[in-house]
């Protein structure tokens, strides 16, 4: 780290800690002890400049207080059934680690329908899944290794992308607006695998409207991406559909489905909601009914680039004639 940036970390640090008492407990759970980490995150998300990082930092601690993301790992979806439907229908999970103890995400955007709850319980799900990412596994492999791990990795398989109907792109940039607003450079680097052709062409029309950091960080790898990614993690960690060529974002595998709610990973992340919702209201049973979020309008940049997607895709559609549908390819700047 050069003079400029240390320059740019101490100038940070200096307006946060001016912060009122509020902002700045949202902050602990935001750095969870790891401040100058936290601050770099938020000054490489600004290209440096102080007076933009301080203003997206604030913004995004504000967001929290207004929305009480602080207490959102003690809101279970319920009933179980309900929590089902979406990670049935949302695919991600925690597969594993890499050898330098980054965790290992998998997301299944070809096969994720969204279309089995509410916005506000997908919005849900996917900022429990990034607080419980933030406040419990990164500093527990922090701990583990004895070193700061505060980023991860995501591999992105594309398993039956199809032709769309555009559904649910709009859904996708509100998930990746919410992610480049506040939780900014927490993906160390993308791993996009099992590419069909419609993934190349849209890809060929959306990498030119990315910004350079983002653009450095996916990598599209060949067919499953097994032996690129054995390079950095060793077997048991790879997502189940980079295990073998051909196997796709099955929701039944052999070698263990990690978008299931039977996975441990969601069986832990479950469970620790729960638990947390029982500590925080024991007396009060708990309720259904999604935790509602204000949603971010999207940013000048997903809109651009949901815009040309959408144009994109409909000249495929009409060049194949086709009408299929599509879960989204909105790779968010996180």
């Amino acid at each position: 780290m050069g003079i400029v940036s240390q320059e740019a970390i101490l100038e940070l640090q200096a307006l946060m800690d001016s912060v009122d008492e509020a902002l700045d407990k949202t902050f602990q759970n935001v750095n969870q002890g790891f401040r100058a980490e936290t601050l770099v995150r938020f000054l490489k998300a600004r290209d440096w400049n102080v007076a933009k990082a301080h203003k997206m930092l604030m913004d995004c601690l504000h967001w929290r207080v207004q929305n009480n993301i602080d207490e959102i790992l003690a809101k279970p979806i319920v009933p179980t059934e309900l929590y089902r439907a979406v990670r049935d229908s949302q695919l991600i999970g925690m597969s594993g680690y890499s050898r330098e103890g980054l965790p290992v995400f998998a997301i299944g955007v070809g096969l994720s329908t969204l279309d089995k709850a509410s916005v506000n319980y997908y919005v849900q799900s996917h900022i429990q899944i990034n607080e419980y990412r933030d406040r419990v596994i990164l500093p527990s492999a922090s701990k583990k290794h004895g070193q700061p791990i505060t980023t991860c990795i995501k591999v992105l398989d594309m398993s039956g992308l199809k032709l769309s109907a555009l559904s649910q792109i709009k859904l996708m940039t509100i998930i990746s607006t919410i992610d480049d607003l506040n939780y900014p450079e927490k993906t160390n680097t993308y791993y996009v695998v099992n590419t069909p052709y419609i993934f190349s062409a849209c890809w060929k029309v959306v990498k030119p409207l990315l910004q350079e950091r983002t653009r450095k960080k996916i990598q599209v790898l060949p067919g499953c991406g097994r032996d690129e990614l054995l390079k950095i993690m060793d077997f048991e960690s790879l997502p189940h559909f980079c295990r073998k060529e051909g196997s796709g974002s099955s929701r039944h595998s052999e070698n263990g489905n990690c978008y299931s709610l039977d996975h441990p990973f969601h069986q832990q992340l479950y469970n620790y909601i729960k638990q947390q919702s029982l500590m925080t209201e024991p007396s009060r049973p708990i309720k259904q009914g999604s935790f509602h979020v204000d949603l971010p309008e999207p940013a000048a940049e997903g809109t651009e680039i949901a815009k040309t997607l959408e144009s994109e895709l409909q000249k495929i559609d009409k060049g194949n004639g086709l009408s299929k549908s599509i879960s989204g390819i909105k790779i968010d700047d996180d």
